[in-house]
């Protein structure tokens, strides 16, 4: 490898502040909010955590099932159709919008991630993008959704896989970055 004179990171010019996703107040909030109601063991019923999420301005259809231990960064990005899970120990990382259409499932330790950083920047830029979850989408336990990916009606994400890009509808994505495997057939 040539040696030559490159630009390094400097994360002491990381500077956010053009990013504004509420008041202060409004986010100690919700984290409180969130750490009591959704992000706990506590069997609440899911008519409450469904009232939480709508107090702090989530969209929330019918049919919701939220499990224990569920991380949401900020509710007032957050759009859910009806009849949609969420497992346990879910985090969707929602710096910007989250769409879930309805019958969307997240199975237990996946993540959606709507954040990331400029890595072609010295100051390590914050990137964010939004992401959709088109009706019967299925992410696996485990598997991380990153930021601006669109996952198709009734796609399936396996267990620990990665999405960077859009997945088809209908398709079955393995591994990291996740690849198309075959074509997702629904019985009666």
């Amino acid at each position: 490898m040539e040696k030559t004179s490159r630009t390094q990171t400097s994360l002491s010019a990381y500077n956010n502040s053009w990013y504004r996703p509420g008041s202060f107040p409004k986010q100690m909030a919700w984290y409180m909010a969130n750490r009591l109601f959704l992000n706990t063991y506590l069997p609440w019923p899911m008519i409450v955590k469904v009232f939480i999420l709508k107090l702090f301005g989530a969209e929330i259809g019918t049919g919701i099932v939220i499990k224990p231990k569920v991380n949401i960064k900020y509710p007032w990005f957050l759009s859910i159709g009806n009849n949609c899970w969420i497992g346990e120990n879910v985090w969707i990382d929602n710096l910007t919008m989250v769409t879930m259409e309805a019958n969307v499932c997240l199975s237990q330790g996946s993540m959606l991630l709507t954040g990331n950083h400029d890595y072609t920047k010295s100051t390590f830029d914050l990137i964010i993008k939004p992401i959709t979850l088109e009706s019967g989408a299925w992410i696996g336990a485990k598997a991380t959704v990153c930021p601006g990916a669109k996952v198709g009606s009734h796609a399936v994400l396996t267990v620990n896989s990665v999405a960077s890009g859009d997945l088809e509808p209908y398709g079955i994505y393995q591994g990291n970055p996740a690849k198309y495997l075959k074509t997702r057939n629904l019985t009666h």
